[in-house]
């Protein structure tokens, strides 16, 4: 057996690389509720903080509206738990426009146990998308729990 040792093929390219959509310029974001201490700029801005939470429990949805319809080629999510089992499931959808109707995209669950994190990243193919909405249902098994995301990232057809 050969072996080669490449490290570069690990490493990510930087940001400005992967054509990521700019939310904080070309969007507004609606969301069902978030914790003063996790607000939903935390997951969609790099390096603002530690991720989103809600400040409700149960089912919570994050809408992005964006301001222009945009071309998606790729979706990035992160998430995380840190202190319960569970099982999360969330579902992405997108619309072209107000009077359009929805679109699943995908439907995924995830098992998690304390301190572990689960991460995504979809190629897609989606033209004109005005809105993008994710639920997340943090505990299928128990409404009481809180939903968080870690990260979301949205790469545009370059």
């Amino acid at each position: 057996m050969r072996k080669r040792i490449d490290t570069s093929i690990s490493r990510r390219a930087p940001l400005d690389r992967e054509n990521w959509v700019d939310l904080e310029n070309e969007a507004e974001v609606e969301i069902t509720s978030e914790e003063t201490d996790h607000p939903i700029e935390a997951a969609l801005l790099p390096g603002t903080g530690s991720g989103w939470r809600a400040s409700e429990q149960g089912i919570q949805t994050i809408r992005i509206r964006f301001d222009a319809p945009k071309s998606i080629a790729g979706i990035h999510l992160v998430f995380t738990e840190e202190h319960v089992s569970r099982t999360q499931e969330f579902v992405l959808r997108w619309s072209a426009g107000e009077d359009q109707p929805m679109r699943e995209v995908l439907r995924q669950q995830y098992n998690f146990a304390p301190v572990s994190s689960e991460v995504e990243d979809y190629t897609v193919s989606l033209k004109q998308v005005k809105t993008l909405e994710l639920e997340i249902n943090p505990s299928i098994n128990d409404p009481v729990a809180y939903a968080t995301l870690t990260e979301l990232r949205i790469r545009g057809e370059e």
